[in-house]
Order: C-alpha cells, then sequence, then structure tokens
C-alpha cells in the first residue's frame, strides 16, 4: 500500500507521531512517503505559508497514492490537492481552541470558519482522544475515527539508570499559558520538594529528569492525550494532572494518577504533596500507570489498528 504522509513538520507533538507511524508502518511492509514542504519561519505566518506551499506540491505532483494522510488542520489543503485514491485528515485537540489560546479574535475567527471547511474534505477522519472526537461531533457534528498515539518504548533503551533524587518534582512542556507552567510556578511554595522545569532540554535528557523524580506535575489548561503522561507512565513515576481535555482518559484519579482542576494552584500543591509524602500510595499509582500505558499505549497494541484503518478504506 502506496501513503504520503502531510505535516507542517515531522518531530514534535503530532508531527512527532506523524514520522513515528511512517516508520512503523514502512517497517510492516507499507511504502510511505513524507512531503517535505517549507514555510516562513514567523508565527502567524507559519500555517498560512504551509497550507498554500503544500497545495502547490500537491497539485504540481503527478505522483499517485492509494492514501494521502495530512496530519493538523493546515495539512488539509496539500491533502486535498494531492493525488490519492482515498484521504485521511488527523487533529490532536481541537483546532480552533488551540488558536484562541495563542491568537487574535480575529485569527482565531479565520481558523474556525477554515476549520468547518476543511473537515469535510477527507474520507476518514482521525483523533487521538475521545475528548476531542466528542468535542468534533458537538461542535461541527462531524464523526471521528479514534487512533490514540502510542508511546515508542523501544526509545527508552537509550535512557542510564539514574538515582532518585528525594522530594523532586518535575515539568516537561512548552513554557506556555495553554500547558499551565504558570499555576505550577504559583504552586510552587507550598510544594514540599524541588521542581524541576524541562521546557528546553533533549528528550533524553528530559526523561532523565523523570526517572529521577517522584512526582510529575501536568498543570495544563487544556490538552488532549499528553504524550508526557504516558512517558512518566512508562518510567514509574506517578503524575498529578489538571482534570482536562484527554488526561482524565490516562489519569483515573486515585489508580493511575491524581486528578486536580485546573487553575487551582494551591489544591495542585497539596495533592503534589500528598504523593511525597506517602511514598506507598505513589508507588501503587506509578504501578498502575505503567501497567495501563502497556497493555494500552505500545505501538504493538496499536500499530495494528492503523493497519487495519487504512486495509479497510482501501
Amino acid at each position: 500500500m502506496k501513503l504520503l504522509f502531510i505535516s507542517p513538520r515531522f518531530s514534535g507533538g503530532i508531527g512527532g507521531h506523524a514520522a513515528m507511524l511512517a516508520e512503523k508502518l514502512t517497517q510492516h511492509g507499507f511504502d510511505v512517503k513524507k512531503m517535505s514542504v517549507p514555510h516562513i519561519p514567523i508565527k502567524n505566518m507559519k500555517n498560512p505559508s504551509f497550507a498554500l506551499l503544500s497545495t502547490l506540491k500537491g497539485i504540481i505532483d503527478r505522483e499517485s497514492f492509494d492514501i494521502v494522510h495530512g496530519f493538523n488542520i493546515p495539512s488539509a489543503y496539500g491533502m486535498k490537492y494531492a493525488k490519492g485514491k482515498k484521504k485521511v485528515l488527523s487533529v490532536h485537540g481541537v483546532f480552533s481552541d488551540q488558536i484562541e489560546s495563542l491568537h487574535s479574535k480575529s485569527i482565531t475567527s479565520i481558523a474556525k470558519i477554515a476549520e468547518s471547511k476543511v473537515l469535510k474534505w477527507p474520507d476518514k477522519l482521525t483523533t487521538d482522544s475521545k475528548y476531542t472526537q466528542r468535542l468534533y461531533k458537538e461542535k461541527f457534528d462531524t464523526d471521528f475515527e479514534y487512533l490514540p498515539s502510542p508511546l515508542d518504548v523501544e526509545k527508552f533503551s537509550v535512557i542510564d539508570d539514574v538515582e532518585k533524587i528525594e522530594k523532586q518534582v518535575a515539568y516537561v512542556g512548552r513554557d506556555s499559558h495553554e500547558k499551565g507552567i504558570d499555576i505550577l510556578q504559583k504552586a510552587e511554595s507550598q510544594i514540599n520538594g524541588n521542581v524541576v522545569y524541562c521546557t528546553d532540554r533533549t528528550w533524553e535528557d528530559a526523561m532523565s529528569v523523570i526517572k529521577s523524580s517522584s512526582v510529575v506535575v501536568v498543570p495544563s489548561r487544556m490538552e488532549s492525550l499528553p504524550t508526557t503522561i504516558k512517558e512518566a507512565f512508562y518510567l514509574n513515576v506517578p503524575v498529578v494532572g489538571s482534570n482536562v481535555g484527554g488526561i482524565p482518559e490516562l489519569i483515573t484519579d486515585n489508580e493511575t494518577g491524581l486528578l486536580v482542576s485546573p487553575e487551582d494552584p494551591d489544591k495542585l500543591a497539596e495533592r503534589v504533596n500528598e504523593l511525597l509524602s506517602n511514598t506507598d500510595k505513589a508507588k501503587k499509582i506509578a504501578s498502575n500507570g505503567n501497567d495501563f500505558v502497556k497493555k494500552n499505549m505500545t505501538w504493538n497494541v496499536i500499530l495494528p489498528k492503523y493497519v487495519q484503518f487504512y486495509e479497510n478504506l482501501i
């Protein structure tokens, strides 16, 4: 089966998922090509320039594919004009909501109009969280297939053994409003431990910090299905996360982690301290999280679902 993958980038977030999916499918015998398109490196021009240039490349390119798969809304334009028997678009999180949290009302309005239009183009829509699946149904009466983004456990072979640092609390993510880093910063003075912020580190370094920590905190205001939680689960570190987006699909409160309402630094500190002071509970929760991710969120579990999805589509 011949596939074309289109993404604004093939690293981080949905781009990283697309790159890994391409690699796994190739190993499985699929012929997967990734469309490489430059874009203008200016914040408000990245998505429009990518949409325009990928469209032009889709029109000009004579190569045909069984399936053209776009990742994220800006990829829909290239997906529409590329030559494929079937078209797929994957979105992680509601695109217009993400734009609204980062940009002005005028840009958000344009994004909403574009979003409602492009969702009608593909033969199939997919998303990685049931939360996003539900929101798109409510907002646009549009059906998405649920295909979660798995964890590549083979990558962890490069993470060396580390010494646990007592009462270390880790944050891994962007320094941005939607990730809620400021909420953790407000809670920090009440936390009975040392908070380490991994906002600009290599993946290997960030994983070593998680592995050496007692607790990982995900204080987001907005999320789809955070990879950081899956990584912490795999590394046997308990997680305190906001009760937003797809996080409750990973964290069952007091079972695979602890949930806290967003925008509540006092409660966030309280729940982190709960795990720092109760090591037996922390170990039990970490073990449950590890079991959950291994049974539900690895490529061994998820790749067959993608293979079946593509085969059924053709």
